[in-house]
């Protein structure tokens, strides 16, 4: 069973720590990433050692660097959060023979610091009080077990540590006898094993073993203001602790029903689906059949054969169905806590992700997307794309699409993600930006007879991570040429008429916008960006600036300044966007080259300025 929720890094920097990293790396089931310049033969290489930490940090994967703690405290100190977001980050010697978890010790890295020393003599270099002193993290319950006041931990442990001890009660409190084997007993503090439902006192944790499952069904469109009071009035009345909920599941045409999946994510617990068949075969156990909605949707129940399909053949109903004017709701119990989702069968709801990864360079990605890909099955793309992410994403399954294949790439991201899967559509600059976000929602919009995808394909959810685009990147690097009015236009007239790009290119001169040319050529496309130049030049002249921004944040990357009346079509390539200047643009050169940008009108407060100093001195 995995120790966290992502993959962990071994990152080795010596031959020897690459060594170690493949006797251990088992252990854990991690990844091993090596510098390529010492540890040529490891299976993920990288050449920035501080940059690939950082993007691995940012990404959430825990860390297990063979090095110096000193090299991982700067590679992840400008990206620190809070000690319950943050990844673990733990140093290992070269030798194996001493372990330090920096950071994420409650979160996961105690328990990969205990498994890489549970075959070594290896010394655990533990500073936090509560593992000194009773070898338990309190605010870190066993698997299957949820705390249901973490808030309180700081507190509670602060009075423990200060007193004599522990009082334990609760109905489920000998079945974590071991795992606080070591607290002291007192009066101190009260920590309760329970499913019943209570309010904690300021001395008392509650902790809960997730053995209930929330099967619900309702009406399309069912008000969240509806279906949450009525669930969380009945698990009340039952005096059932909604932290010993393990799930919410639901039959798979709800999939995308939002009052269901905002309940989930009020519960913090995953939402699961199971097919009408699966939900039909539950029928003998169910203490509600209906005929009516067998009628509608060819199963005798949602909330009771939900919630019994996930209890599997030992589970029963502890909460039969339950209704409100629009809504339904039972609990099952399973015979044990529920240590791994996948225990319960069903399946995900399924997600595409648009992620734009900028230009090139980890450093221009967003937190938000990196950490994106870290949650995906698959990664769907161009192949270049997804060779960009790097050793980061090196072990997440991947499917390459050639250009031209876009439709299909997008299809296929739906349809994978309509079984279950998270799906990440990798993506260049922004993903809405001449990308793949217009496509997936122009399929999601077509109907099956106009070339659309399946039901469950139109119920995953599409979220999508904002990145940097060329033309971002394009005026960063140069100066600030996008200071006012601008536009983009695609020169490819694949998907376009070139009449209708024409058309676009007289507009925009005409209305004098900095223009940012996608696409500007092809290897069968060498006349399009010449016929814009000329267009343009009749507008506002050939001395307006221009500037082709090539491989923009990769190791190749080049600017060449030009105008328009000097723009060389060859010097254009594919990997090129192409800026013209508005009327108003200006290029200037400075000691570290030329800069070009665009004013916006400060000029006029500026004069005035000038004038009232002129007017005041005479």
């Amino acid at each position: 069973m995995a120790l966290t929720s992502r993959r962990p890094v071994m990152v080795a920097l010596t031959a020897s720590g690459l060594t170690l990293a493949r006797s251990l790396a088992s252990r854990i089931e991690a990844d091993i990433h090596g510098l390529q310049s010492r540890c040529p033969d490891a299976p993920y290489l990288f050449d920035d050692t501080i940059a690939h930490i950082g993007a691995l940090f940012v990404a959430g994967r825990p860390i297990i660097g063979i090095c110096a703690s000193g090299i991982l405290i700067r590679a992840v100190a400008p990206y620190l959060s809070h000690k319950t977001a943050d990844a673990p980050v733990l140093a290992m010697s070269d030798d194996g023979v001493n372990i330090v978890p920096l950071l994420g010790g409650h979160h996961g890295g105690l328990r990969i610091a205990k498994a890489l020393a549970s075959e070594n003599d290896s010394h655990i270099a533990v500073t936090m009080a509560g593992n000194i002193a009773w070898s338990a993290s309190l605010d870190e319950p066993p698997q299957g077990w949820r705390l249901a006041n973490p808030d309180q931990a700081a507190p509670v442990m602060a009075s423990l540590l200060a007193g004599t001890g522990a009082k334990r009660d609760g109905e489920a409190q000998a079945s974590l006898d071991s795992w606080l084997a070591k607290v002291p007993h007192g009066d101190d503090v009260v920590l309760t094993a329970t499913m019943q439902a209570l309010a904690p006192a300021n001395n008392q944790l509650v902790y809960c073993p997730q053995q209930l499952v929330l099967g619900v069904g309702c009406a399309r469109g069912c008000a969240v203001e509806e279906l949450m009071p009525h669930v969380l009035a009945h698990l009340d009345a039952h005096d059932l602790n909604p932290s010993a909920i393990a799930a919410v599941v639901s039959v798979d045409i709800k999939a995308d029903e939002p009052a269901i999946k905002a309940l989930a994510a009020h519960l913090d617990v995953p939402f699961l689906v199971y097919d009408v068949a699966r939900l039909e075969a539950e029928t003998p156990r169910l203490a509600n059949p209906s005929e009516v909605v067998h009628a509608e949707i060819g199963a005798h129940g949602v909330a009771e054969a939900a919630a019994l399909a996930a209890s599997g053949i030992n589970g029963r109903l502890l909460v039969e169905k339950q209704k409100s004017a629009s809504s339904t709701m039972a609990v099952a119990l399973l015979d044990q806590p529920c240590a791994d989702i996948t225990m319960l069968g069903g399946r995900k709801t399924g997600r595409v992700m648009l992620i734009g990864i900028g230009p090139g360079q980890s450093s221009w990605r967003t937190p938000e997307a990196s950490r994106m890909v870290q949650m995906a099955d698959e990664l769907v793309g161009y192949g270049l794309y997804i060779d960009i992410l790097g050793a980061i994403a090196a072990h997440i399954p991947r499917r390459d699409f050639k250009l031209g294949e876009e439709e299909a790439r997008c299809r296929y991201a739906l349809e994978t993600a309509a079984t279950g899967k998270d799906v990440a559509i990798i993506c260049s600059g922004d993903a809405g930006i001449y990308a793949m976000g217009a496509l997936v929602f122009e399929l999601l919009d077509r109907t099956d007879d106009d070339g659309g995808v399946s039901d469950a394909a139109r119920r995953v959810d599409v979220v999508s991570a904002p990145g940097i685009s060329a033309l971002q990147a394009a005026a960063a690097r140069s100066g600030a040429l996008l200071g006012h009015d601008f536009c983009t236009i695609s020169l490819s007239d694949l998907l376009t008429p070139w009449t209708a790009i024409e058309q676009r290119i007289h507009a925009a001169g005409a209305g004098d916008f900095v223009i940012a040319f996608y696409n500007p050529v092809s290897m069968r496309r060498r006349s399009q960006l010449a016929t814009a130049r000329d267009i343009l030049i009749s507008y506002r002249g050939d001395a307006v600036p221009v500037l082709l921004a090539q491989n923009l944040g990769r190791p190749d990357e080049n600017l060449i300044y030009r105008t328009l009346g000097t723009l060389d079509i060859n010097e254009v390539d594919m990997l090129t966007v192409v800026m013209v200047g508005a009327g108003s643009s200006r290029m200037f050169e400075r000691g570290t080259g030329p800069a070009i940008y665009t004013p916006r009108g400060y000029a006029k407060h500026l004069d005035n300025a000038v004038s009232k100093g002129k007017e005041s001195k005479s």
